[in-house]
């Protein structure tokens, strides 16, 4: 019953791509400002794989929450022991009122199939398979508004092999293919190289599809300040003709544990990032609800904020006045 429950319980409204909008079913523009759970498995493990966790990413402000799914995970726990702790999560973002991304959450080549971790391996024929299962099971369910394709494509300057972007474009359009194919109206989500950081192939080479959105994780160390011309420049720019979402985004001081060189910055990374996609209508969510995956925005499971969780609560409200 409880797949039942998750599959027709349903009420938000669906969610589609116009222009360079997400716009609902009566024709709304949204912008997605919400936050990144950490692994629905490692959630579950700790015990806070629960209402209240989607209690308080609401209170914050977040109209969206994203599941980053790890291959390691989908196989160890299998198919439909995974899909129980989606549709429970789908389930409590549907009746507290947050949308969902799931995001298949490796890093490395798919093309070539090599990752940057061991909790990364995956094959495209897992991919795929994964894809064709999260269409078929959530079709009908309206919360899940996007379908994140690949978390961070890299070839890691050569050492996971090489990779060109006719041949990424190529990857994700079979796997839109398949899920259009097997009944998925969720939205997907396609990265670009450079760990979901660079869409500059997209200004001459788009992906073939329709009702799709590009995504972008820009981190303060990607680029040196200032930062918004370059911002623009890497895959801003795709927001004038496309949705974009930064499925990633965050800070931490060099003091703080698990800080790491991508994401030491300050309130001033903050500022420059929530400020530009304001302006530009970008959507974005911020990594990490969770007190061990860095950059953490809280402290512990009393959700005591860190100083990124200070600004990016803080401004989350705001955004949601």
């Amino acid at each position: 019953m409880g797949t039942v429950n998750a599959q027709t319980t349903n009420r938000l409204s669906q969610v589609s791509v116009k222009g360079n909008k997400f716009m609902t079913a009566n024709g709304e523009v949204i912008i997605f400002r919400g936050l990144d759970a950490s692994d629905p498995d490692k959630l579950s493990k700790d015990g806070h794989w629960n209402k209240e966790y989607f209690e308080t990413a609401k209170s914050w402000g977040a109209n969206i929450i994203r599941f980053p799914v790890h291959p390691v995970s989908w196989r160890n726990h299998g198919k439909d022991e995974y899909i129980k702790l989606l549709d429970k999560g789908v389930q409590w973002a549907t009746e507290v009122g947050l949308y969902v991304i799931i995001d298949w959450h490796s890093i490395g080549n798919l093309h070539s199939e090599m990752y940057q971790n061991p909790m990364y391996e995956t094959t495209t024929k897992e991919t795929f398979e994964f894809w064709r299962t999260m269409a078929q099971h959530f079709k009908d369910n309206t919360t899940v508004a996007c379908f994140e394709l690949f978390n961070e494509p890299t070839v890691q300057g050569g050492q996971l092999g090489v990779c060109n972007w006719q041949e990424w474009k190529q990857l994700n359009e079979e796997m839109i293919t398949i899920i259009r194919a097997n009944g998925g109206k969720a939205i997907p989500l396609v990265a670009g190289f450079n760990w979901a950081y660079d869409l500059t192939p997209v200004a001459k080479e788009p992906i073939d599809a329709r009702n799709i959105a590009y995504v972008s994780h820009p981190y303060p160390m990607k680029r040196d300040k200032p930062w918004a011309a370059k911002w623009t420049a890497d895959w801003g720019f795709v927001a004038k003709n496309y949705p974009v979402i930064l499925t990633e985004i965050g800070f931490a001081g060099a003091e703080e544990r698990g800080a790491h060189v991508p994401v030491i910055s300050d309130e001033s990374y903050g500022e420059a990032i929530t400020n530009y996609c304001n302006e530009a209508g970008i959507s974005y969510t911020v990594w990490c609800f969770d007190p061990q995956w860095a950059p953490t925005l809280i402290k512990d499971w009393n959700f005591t904020l860190t100083r990124q969780g200070k600004y990016f609560k803080d401004a989350l409200q705001k955004a949601g006045k």
